[in-house]
């Protein structure tokens, strides 16, 4: 995979990438210091290529920069936290 041009939208509280003639996103609410990771997209075409972890590694580490806690409603998220033990102390 290429490198991603990751873009941070702090007022639409997502992250994003233009991938596959598409858009890939990794989207947030934030209340307080509380990071509550809601949704995670790929363009159909530009899947299996690691673009939504690429994103959310973008999320946890702009999280972890501010010293706020993550909550991971999205099941991607979720499954992705679990598989990478570095992250869980970033748990609400």
């Amino acid at each position: 995979m290429k490198t991603l041009d990751i873009q941070h939208d702090a007022a639409a509280q997502r992250f994003h990438a233009r991938v596959g003639g598409g858009e890939a996103e990794c989207v947030y609410h934030q209340a307080g210091s509380l990071m509550n990771i809601v949704h995670t997209e790929v363009p159909p075409q530009a899947e299996g290529q690691g673009i939504a972890a690429v994103l959310v590694r973008a999320a946890l580490d702009h999280a972890r920069a501010r010293g706020w806690r993550v909550r991971p409603s999205c099941s991607y998220v979720r499954s992705w936290m679990r598989r990478h033990p570095d992250t869980q102390d970033l748990l609400e």
